[in-house]
């Protein structure tokens, strides 16, 4: 059995170096996450305060409906339909890097979520602040700027976080438009020596971990915000 689980383990990752579609994939997926959450942030943040600002004061209506169809699509169709119209439809006769795709696509995804956090978390501060920065004399940007968003952040944040761990495992599905990330790197294992078990083993601990490591850390920050809410 110890022979055998040798013999699989170096056909698997040492033979021909193919360790290497792990490591690589695992680079363009993490490369894919970052930029996609970063877009996914500024994408976000903008429509959570259009769509609040015309909540509570009535004005951007156009931008608002802008926004809200925005929203209704993007939630309501699966990422990987999305990853696909991106490359096959919207970006058919333009050669584009295959890495950028995936970034537009998941930050678009991700924007919307990430919205409805920021605007949850700005909707979650209690109304009577919106009256005391009226009453210190601040507009309504100075008042969103320096009393609510510094509130509203405190409670986004850990759903945020979460989110990101989320957007981590749907990039798994980048292969769609033959992207090697982590997942596709696997199954070019899988299909050069026919075993299935190890290199898709390997990819589901590699995800776990990154996993376990991010799920640590925002269990880490939500305790130190719940300490300076104190």
């Amino acid at each position: 059995m110890w022979q055998q689980f040798r013999s699989d383990l170096y056909l698997n990752f040492v033979k021909d170096d193919r360790w290497q579609y792990l490591t690589n994939g695992l680079k363009v997926t993490l490369i894919v996450t970052l930029f996609a959450a970063l877009m996914g942030i500024i994408l976000g943040f903008f429509v959570a305060i259009v769509r609040s600002t015309c909540e509570n004061t009535g004005r951007l209506k156009i931008l608002n409906a802008i926004c809200n169809l925005y929203l209704t699509v993007i939630r309501g169709t699966p990422v990987v339909v999305q990853l696909m119209i991106i490359y096959f439809v919207i970006f058919a006769s333009v050669r584009i890097d295959k890495t950028f795709t995936a970034i537009i696509a998941f930050g678009i995804n991700s924007g919307a979520y990430q919205a409805e956090i920021f605007r949850s978390g700005i909707q979650s501060v209690p109304r009577g602040q919106f009256e005391a920065g009226r009453s210190l004399g601040f507009n309504y940007a100075q008042t969103m700027l320096h009393i609510i968003m510094p509130q509203a952040l405190r409670v986004c944040v850990p759903t945020l976080c979460n989110e990101y761990i989320t957007l981590l495992k749907e990039t798994s599905v980048a292969g769609y438009i033959a992207l090697e990330d982590l997942t596709k790197g696997g199954d070019i294992i899988r299909s050069r020596t026919y075993s299935a078990f190890m290199p898709l083993i390997a990819v589901a601990l590699i995800y776990l971990i990154m996993v376990l490591v991010l799920t640590r850390l925002v269990s880490l920050l939500e305790r130190r915000l719940a300490r300076g809410t104190r």
